[in-house]
Formats: structure tokens, sequence, C-alpha cells
């Protein structure tokens, strides 16, 4: 059975640092990550802000169109 929207699987430690060390750094990042429909989207993006919720953990992230996204962290691929 596939894993519920708010059945989040924790990444690795060594993924997190990577997303940590970006904002610091504030380097764009290119990610693929599944939308809530299922379909798969990508762009380059530039990573602002982890958070943590009861949902799980996700990573605030600016478009190229200045749009502020949240993506959650085990939807990026």
């Amino acid at each position: 059975m596939p894993p519920k929207s708010t059945d989040y699987i924790p990444i690795s430690c060594a993924r997190h640092s990577e997303y940590e060390l970006a904002i610091m750094h504030r380097s764009l990042l290119q990610l693929r990550w599944e939308m809530e429909d299922g379909s798969i989207t990508s762009d380059q993006l530039l990573p602002i802000d982890l958070t943590t919720r009861k949902q799980g953990e996700f990573l605030l992230a600016r478009t190229p169109q200045q749009q502020e996204i949240e993506i959650r962290l085990d939807k990026i691929l």
C-alpha cells in the first residue's frame, strides 16, 4: 500500500545537511519532486529554510519567478 500523504518517511542526515548548507550558502538547487497529485515536477530553486511540523519536514524555497513554495523532504527525488 502506498504511503499516505501524512506518512512522512525521514530522509538521511546527510541529505538534510546538504539542504542546510545550500541554505547557508544561498546555493541554487536543481530539484525534482513529487507533487500532491502524484505528478513529478522539477525546477531550479533557492532554498530558504527547513521547517518541521506534525506531518514531516519541509523545504521552503523560492522559484525563479520569485514564488515561495514548500516541498516535503521525503517527496524530493
